[in-house]
């Protein structure tokens, strides 16, 4: 009898070159393709790029806090409560560098978000203690 121990398994159906691993498809990506995506981030002002996180942030929230189309299957308090707060931690520490002409709409945002975040809770937290308040005070 001879040792099999070390021969490869035959699966049915299953091809290494089938399987799509994470990742895969940006490898594929030309070194010249790579390079133009580096260039046009570099060409990219710091505040935009804190506006755009700071925007998709405040998205995500609303949707979370009910605001989106289907409120009863999209509607997650727990995951609204990290992103107010980590929208909140975002413009606070951001508002200094990017003028106040760019961080009063988004601390509106903000502010709007909170107040949406409270109507939606059957349990609404005491002032001073919601989401994001830790970083931009009371909001009432």
């Amino acid at each position: 009898m001879t040792d099999q121990s070390d021969a490869p398994i035959d699966v049915p159906g299953a091809f290494e070159d089938d399987l799509d691993l994470p990742g895969e498809a940006e490898a594929t990506d030309s070194p010249d393709e790579v390079a133009d995506a580096v260039r046009d981030i570099a060409d990219v002002p710091a505040v935009e790029i804190i506006s755009t996180a700071a925007v998709h942030l405040m998205s995500a929230a609303a949707v979370k806090c009910g605001l989106a189309d289907d409120p009863g299957a999209q509607t997650d308090l727990d995951e609204a409560r990290k992103l107010i707060t980590a929208l909140a931690g975002l413009l606070t520490a951001a508002a200094p560098e990017i003028s106040d002409s760019h961080a009063r709409p988004l601390r509106d945002g903000l502010r709007t978000l909170q107040l949406a975040f409270r109507e939606a809770s059957p349990i609404p937290d005491p002032i001073g203690l919601g989401p994001g308040e830790k970083w931009t005070g009371p909001v009432t």
